[in-house]
C-alpha cells in the first residue's frame, strides 16, 4: 500500500442517503484524498436536486486517481445502475452492480491502488430480493479478501465494542459461541488493538452471554462452562482479558472497560455504543488484509433526499480510516 495512495470509498444503496453522504464529503475542507466508487450520473442528479456545488469528475476503474484540483470535485470511478435510482425506492436492478463496485473497490485496496475502503450503508434485504445471498458488508469483504475470520468493531471516541457472533438469530447465538470462536476472535481482537491501534498492551473486557452472567448457573451454563475458561486461558498467556461479566455493567466506567469491549452478539454491544456516539461512532472490521471503515447507520430511506442527513459518521469514517493506514 502507498501512503500516497487515497481512500475509496462506496456510496452503497442508490435510493438511500449515502450518495449525498458522499456528496457531503467533497464540501468538507481538509478532507484525506479520496475517490468514489458509485453511478456520476445518480450523484450529480442528487447535487443538482439539493442545491449542492459539487463538480463530478470520472476516473477510469484501471485508472490513475488525481488529486482534487478545486474545493468541491468529487472524483469517482463509475459504476452505473442499470435500474431506477429513486430516493426511498430501492431498486433489486441495482443489487449486482453495487456488489461489483465493492469488488472493485476491495480489489483496489489488495492492489495498493487505494489504502483503505470507507463503505456508505447498503440494504441487505434489497440485495438477497435480488437472488443474491447477502449477509452483509462484513461478511461479503471477509469473502473477497480470504479471510478466515472477520470480526466486527465500533468505536465512539475511548469506547470501543467488539462482536463475537454479528448478523444471526438471537436464537442461534448460543450454539454459536463455541471455545474456537472465542480463542479466534480474542486473538484477532487482540492483534488488531496493537497492530492497528497501536495498544502495546490492550485490556479486554469479556461480557458474560446471559443476564448476571449466568448468575452462578441458575441464569444459564453457557458463561461458566465455555467463556470462562477462554478468558483463562488468554490471562494465563499474559493478556490482560477479564470476564465474563455482566453485560449491564461491563460498559460502565466502574467496570474500567478499557481498550475494548467484547460483546456476544449484535444487539447486546451496538445499542450501547449507539448510544454513547451515533452519528460519530464507526464501524471497524478487524481480521482482514485491508483496513475498512463504515458508517453506524443504515440507509435510511425517509430521508434520501431530503438534505437532512447528517454526514458526521461518515467523516469520522474517513478519518479513521486515514488515521488507522497512518498507524500502520
Amino acid at each position: 500500500m502507498a501512503e500516497s495512495a487515497p481512500l475509496v470509498v462506496t456510496a452503497g444503496e442508490p435510493a438511500g442517503i449515502g450518495p449525498e453522504l458522499c456528496l457531503a464529503l467533497a464540501t468538507k475542507p481538509g478532507m484525506p484524498d479520496f475517490v468514489v466508487v458509485s453511478d456520476p450520473a445518480l450523484l450529480r442528479s442528487r447535487a443538482t436536486a439539493l442545491g449542492l456545488d459539487v463538480s463530478i469528475s470520472e476516473v477510469a476503474p484501471g485508472g490513475t486517481v488525481p488529486r482534487v484540483s478545486a474545493p468541491g470535485e468529487l472524483l469517482v470511478v463509475p459504476f452505473d445502475f442499470p435500474g431506477v435510482t429513486t430516493c426511498g425506492r430501492p431498486d433489486t436492478a441495482n443489487a449486482k452492480t453495487l456488489l461489483d463496485g465493492l469488488r472493485h473497490a476491495v480489489d483496489g485496496c489488495l492492489q495498493g491502488r487505494y489504502r483503505a475502503l470507507v463503505t456508505a450503508p447498503l440494504h441487505k434485504g434489497i440485495i438477497n430480493d435480488a437472488g443474491i445471498p447477502f449477509r452483509g458488508h462484513t461478511e461479503f469483504l471477509a469473502d473477497c479478501c480470504n479471510a478466515p475470520l472477520p470480526v466486527m468493531l465500533l468505536a465512539a471516541g475511548d469506547l470501543r465494542i467488539a462482536l463475537a457472533t454479528t448478523h444471526l438469530p438471537l436464537r442461534e447465538v448460543p450454539d454459536a459461541i463455541t471455545p474456537g470462536l472465542l480463542r479466534d476472535v480474542l486473538q484477532v481482537l487482540l492483534a488488531d488493538l496493537r497492530n492497528r491501534f497501536g495498544i502495546a498492551a490492550p485490556e479486554v473486557v469479556v461480557c458474560g452471554l446471559n443476564p448476571h452472567a449466568g448468575e452462578g448457573g441458575h441464569l444459564g451454563t453457557e458463561d461458566a462452562e465455555v467463556i470462562a475458561p477462554v478468558v483463562a486461558e488468554f490471562a494465563g498467556q499474559g493478556e490482560l482479558v477479564r470476564g465474563p461479566l455482566p453485560a449491564d455493567t461491563a460498559f460502565t466506567k466502574a467496570s474500567g472497560h478499557k481498550d475494548a469491549v467484547l460483546a456476544m452478539y449484535h444487539d447486546q454491544g451496538l445499542p450501547v455504543l449507539k448510544y454513547a456516539g451515533f452519528g460519530r461512532a464507526v464501524n471497524i472490521t478487524l481480521g482482514l488484509p485491508i483496513v475498512r471503515t463504515s458508517v453506524d447507520h443504515g440507509t435510511a430511506f425517509g430521508l434520501a433526499g431530503s438534505g437532512k442527513a447528517d454526514p458526521g459518521s461518515l467523516i469520522a469514517a474517513v478519518e479513521m480510516a486515514a488515521k488507522l493506514t497512518a498507524q500502520r
